[in-house]
């Protein structure tokens, strides 16, 4: 069943995490602002510019904005303006408020009564809801998925394909690989978006343009659902996003709903055009063959460490015998092995 949201609930499920990483630093004992720390996301700030000179409380108006805006940026996409400015104006008629990312525009008269700023927090988490199509919320056994679309002319099949193969495989991703990763996640599909998906923290980012070319591309799900469940933080910097996207495509080849319905396919092995950083399903293929000839389970093993902050480059001798570059040059020696690929018939 699905359940339109009209007020703050949704909100209030994210308020929690986006609260506690952008809430203001205490300010340095030489009374200048605080650096911020290296990796820390940029706090959301309010510049209240009052044309209208309605002297209103700018006070309450930033708790409103601090309860309302930073779970929306959140669930919008990291890309949302965190600098916001607010102007308050005495020129429009029959106009209240109006709310776009990064700038909120009041009118005064309409603010300057008590019962409307009293109100204000809720008049402009309305405002910020009517920048999305829909906002959709679905729960089922435990799990809860939260649908933003973006997009007016977003397929309503997709969107369910892309919620059923959520149901179907994200619990079963939490289950074998990290009992703690969340049951909450967020869907958005965003038209502005040209890539194909991303994930940050529990939200996941549609490209439209791709989903409408490709809409039986469901299992894109499984991808970057086994990003959330991943939860590796930044500790190893970028320098191994190879191998955190090599496993994301491993676990869809492995857990995939419909990897033919979705046509994808590992490749055919290229010894003088790929390498085990290639990432992605060049890398996955690879991993795939150290499941079936070297050890099982190994890619299992390296993901949980990457979780627990305990891999480090001599983990693949420790588990296999083998360095990383002795790996891929066995492999590359004898690339075959055997492929099945999960198949049903598409909704």
């Amino acid at each position: 069943m699905i359940n339109r949201i009209t007020n703050l609930t949704f909100f209030m499920m994210l308020s929690v995490a986006a609260l506690a990483q952008t809430a203001t630093p205490p300010a340095a004992s030489n009374g200048q602002a605080p650096q911020r720390r290296r990796n820390a996301p940029r706090p959301y700030t309010l510049t209240v510019n009052d044309v209208a000179n309605t002297k209103v409380d700018t006070a309450k108006l930033g708790a409103a904005f601090r309860a309302v805006y930073p779970p929306f940026a959140m669930a919008d996409g990291y890309r949302t303006k965190r600098e916001v400015t607010m102007r308050i104006i005495d020129t429009a008629k029959d106009f209240t408020l109006k709310a776009v990312p990064g700038e909120i525009v009041a009118n005064g008269k309409w603010l300057k009564k008590k019962k409307n700023l009293a109100v204000f927090q809720q008049s402009l988490n309305d405002a910020l809801h009517k920048n999305w199509v829909s906002v959709d919320t679905i729960k089922k056994d435990g799990y809860s998925l939260v649908f933003i679309n973006k997009n007016e002319k977003f397929n309503p099949t997709t969107q369910k394909n892309l919620i059923d193969t959520y149901f179907e495989v994200y619990p079963k991703l939490v289950s074998m690989f990290n009992n703690k990763a969340t049951h909450d996640v967020v869907f958005v599909t965003d038209t502005a978006y040209k890539g194909v998906a991303e994930t940050s923290g529990s939200r996941i980012l549609f490209a439209t343009k791709y989903m409408n070319k490709y809409p039986y591309d469901i299992d894109v799900v499984t991808h970057e659902g086994m990003h959330i469940v991943q939860g590796y933080g930044y500790s190893y910097g970028r320098n191994l996003v190879w191998l955190t996207e090599g496993i994301a495509d491993y676990i869809r080849y492995k857990y995939g709903v419909d990897n033919v319905g979705s046509k994808w396919y590992l490749p055919k092995f290229k010894a003088k055009e790929q390498g085990y950083k290639d990432s992605y399903r060049v890398t996955a293929r690879f991993f795939e063959w150290i499941d079936q000839k070297v050890k099982p389970g190994m890619i299992v093993q390296i993901d949980k460490q990457l979780r627990e902050g305990t891999f480090k480059d001599s983990t693949w001798v420790e588990l296999s015998g083998k360095s990383l570059d002795d790996l891929w040059a066995a492999y590359s020696a004898n690339p075959d092995v055997t492929l099945v690929y999960s198949s049903k018939k598409q909704l």
